[in-house]
């Protein structure tokens, strides 16, 4: 920059957005000598306290009546600025989902912790003599650090099991030395050529596929469309491999950061490092230093949950949205976005490709790629000549369980063959706990949340009745609180603990296991498990939908659906989409590297469309029924959703803000507000929730729509809350 424009900007005014829950960026004077450009984070005074921002913008033109009562900002922080692509981003993704700009902004800075420099981490070692007064404490450490190389203090202390005081004592004393710990490495480089795979006739036309795509270098979308286990990562990896070998960043969004153990195995074993992570269980330190290798280019390939989209990448070349049908990448806290709608947003603002992954693609994936605006790359078959699982009904109107039991007789039989195989059954059931409802047998009473309208969870692995919405939880009682009568409880339905329960009976002599996340300590102990169930240590899996996606069980052939009605009786628009795809998901963890899968359904209803195409492995019937339904009905993507949510302390005042906010809504003949009507979970932690519905034509702004309406609406007064949720996946 010219010396001019240094001395314009220097002496200026800038707004600077905040992470706060306002749209608007604050202007603030710049002090003399400091050079600021848009995208600079800084810190700068907020009422009475220093906030990190970013710049926004100049102000050329700022309010002459502010002139005297700005605020100077404070520091500009030694990272690298966030390019014009990411601040495009944010402003996009504040505008479509009404969210305030400054709580978009904060994601980009890992909610403004640990910004600058990386800490100097100080390390000990061993220079002079032992000190004649030893204790075992003293002697321990010198033991450790007998090698006089440096070791970090906190480890050294923590390995020898003493305290600080100790290793400041022999610092004193001469005996040891403290030194600053040298920089921590950038992480290599994946090597694109480290083991190139040996594919498949169909991988191989699907992997040229992708380093076609992943050249061109610009904006296209393609929906990389395989059954489960057809080799889809393996495939994606040669784009992945294009981008390194051009010296460009690549992002892999993962729904669930359950999923990346063995995915990280796969990664290393194609280009001998893995990548980068980035998700919530990593530590501040970790966070730090992964931010920084991100922004500052280091970090080659990241893999993430959804909040990686809004890190500062230096010179990304390629997005990948990895299982991209999950619900997972639905954000419903603070900014409500969908992570893989806004992965395309952001891969069309920096002009990259992308590629959206499954076996069972969305509605609008699969819309999009029918219309030509995705290109479509197949795989249609298993990698190595597997076949698809073989699937069959069973009807529990003829061939249920007995009273009390939740397996049908069929499906134990099928469960004991597979057994004495030595291969792996799984039992999946969607419901956490060991039962839904618990209720007496004397008088009827049913256990339930006392702020929100739902049933306790018997949890019995922990002793305790849970509520699932606002995690309110109860020691399970010996007697009923209404009739006083004793053991007279009673659990009513299967949770995945009852059901292993159940597994155990049927199954005495067979290794159990329940994998279900209230039961996850932590990732690194979900791992292990996972580790285990690969390892052929355990015969029959019990799983939630945490089972349902991205791993690999070699010796599992044989998948017992415990409801598969479960999910179809709801209200829901998306519900048949989501039992397919949850459904088709779990029954394709089974026989993908040996023998033939099985899947056995237990359900209510075998007739049903859904059924009916998991069934006859007919998905083309599925999503031919599926889209005419969806575009009759005017539903995403053929038609355009919004959810207000109003919430209260009491019912009266928050069903009358809501019926205010419905009188005035702007007349619009392609738009319809419906409502409002209570929630359907019309009480969560004390809260009264009544739920304005609208639904636009494909081609309206909705956004501006809702906006508008808002603006001269009236105003959320007391503890009332507005929430708008933009294109929503839940309705409850």
């Amino acid at each position: 920059m010219d010396e001019a424009a240094r001395t314009k900007t220097s002496s200026g005014v800038v707004d600077v957005l905040v992470p706060v829950a306002l749209n608007q960026a604050y202007s603030y004077r710049v002090p003399r000598g400091l050079d600021l450009q848009p995208g600079d984070v800084v810190s700068v005074p907020l009422g009475a306290r220093e906030v990190i921002g970013v710049v926004w913008a100049e102000n050329a033109n700022p309010d002459p009546r502010l002139h005297n009562r700005l605020k100077e900002v404070g520091e500009k922080f030694d990272v690298p600025p966030l390019k014009q692509e990411l601040r495009s981003l944010v402003d996009w993704v504040a505008n479509y989902t009404l969210s305030a700009r400054g709580m978009v902004m904060k994601m980009t800075l890992r909610m403004g912790e640990h910004l600058g420099p990386e800490r100097v981490r100080m390390g000990v070692r061993m220079v002079g003599e032992v000190p004649k007064r030893m204790t075992s404490a003293r002697a321990r450490l010198i033991e450790i650090l007998s090698d006089g190389l440096l070791h970090a203090k906190s480890e050294a202390a923590k390995e020898a099991g003493v305290s600080a005081g100790v290793i400041d004592g022999l610092v004193d004393e001469g005996t040891l030395a403290i030194e600053a710990m040298p920089r921590a490495l950038p992480p290599p480089a994946p090597d694109p050529t480290f083991a190139e795979p040996d594919f498949s006739n169909d991988q191989a036309v699907a992997a040229e596929a992708m380093r076609t795509f992943a050249a061109k270098g610009d904006f296209h979308a393609a929906l990389l469309d395989g059954v489960t286990g057809s080799g889809k990562t393996e495939v994606y990896f040669e784009a992945v491999a294009e981008v390194i070998r051009r010296g460009e960043q690549v992002l892999i969004l993962m729904p669930e950061i359950a999923l990346t153990g063995q995915f990280l195995e796969r990664f290393s074993k194609r280009f001998g490092v893995r990548p980068l992570e980035w998700h919530s269980e990593l530590t501040p330190r970790t966070r730090a230093r992964n931010w920084a290798s991100i922004a500052n280019g280091e970090a080659h390939v990241i893999v993430g949950a959804r909040s990686a989209l809004f890190l500062p990448y230096a010179k990304l070349g390629l997005i990948i949205v990895d299982e991209e049908h999950d619900q997972a990448y639905k954000q419903d806290e603070g900014a409500h976005y969908h992570a893989r709608d806004m992965a395309v947003v952001r891969a069309s603002i920096a002009k990259i490709p992308i590629v959206l992954a499954s076996a069972t693609p969305s509605v609008e994936s699969e819309v999009n790629a029918r219309k030509g605006r995705y290109h479509r790359i197949a795989l249609p078959s298993r990698f190595g000549g597997q076949h698809m699982p073989h699937i069959e009904a069973i009807d529990l109107r003829r061939e249920g369980p007995m009273r009390g039991r939740f397996i049908a007789p069929r499906l134990a039989e099928k469960i004991q063959i597979a057994i004495e195989r030595k291969e792996q059954a799984l039992l999946f059931l969607n419901r956490r706990g060991y039962a839904p409802l618990t209720l007496c047998r004397g008088c009827g009473h049913r256990f339930a949340c006392t702020i929100c309208d739902a049933w306790l969870v018997d949890h019995r692995f922990r002793q305790r009745l849970v509520c699932h919405h606002c995690g309110f939880s109860m020691h399970r009682p010996h007697q009923c609180p209404h009739c006083q009568a004793e053991e007279s409880l009673v659990a009513v339905g299967p949770g995945v603990e009852r059901l292993q329960e159940e597994a155990a009976s049927l199954f005495p002599d067979a290794r159990t296991m329940v994998l279900s996340s209230d039961l996850i300590t932590s990732i690194d102990a979900m791992r292990t498990e996972l580790a285990e169930i690969a390892e052929g240590r355990v015969d029959v899996i019990i799983g939630t939908q945490l089972v349902a996606k991205g791993h690999n069980f070699p010796r599992l052939n044989l998948v017992g659906v415990i409801d598969a009605d479960l999910g179809l009786g709801n209200g829901d628009p998306r519900a048949a989409e989501r039992t397919y795809q949850m459904l088709n998901q779990v029954i394709g963890r089974a026989g993908r590297e040996q023998g033939r899968g099985v899947g056995y359904l237990q359900t209510h209803q075998p007739e049903h469309p859904v059924m009916k195409a998991l069934i006859a492995n007919d998905r083309e019937a599925f999503y031919a029924s599926e889209i005419e339904a969806r575009e009759r009905a005017g539903y995403p993507p053929f038609g355009r959703l919004a959810s207000l949510i109003i919430s209260g302390g009491d019912r009266p005042t928050t069903e009358g803000y809501a019926r205010k906010l419905a009188a005035v809504a702007p007349i619009d003949e392609r738009i319809m507000v419906l409502g409002p009507a209570e929630a359907p979970l019309a009480i969560i932690k004390g809260r009264y929730r009544f739920r304005l519905l609208v639904k636009s034509a494909r081609n309206v702004d909705l956004s501006h729509y809702l906006r508008d309406w808002l603006a001269h609406g009236p105003k959320p007064t007391g503890n009332l809350k507005l929430e708008v949720d933009v294109d929503p996946q839940s309705f409850l």
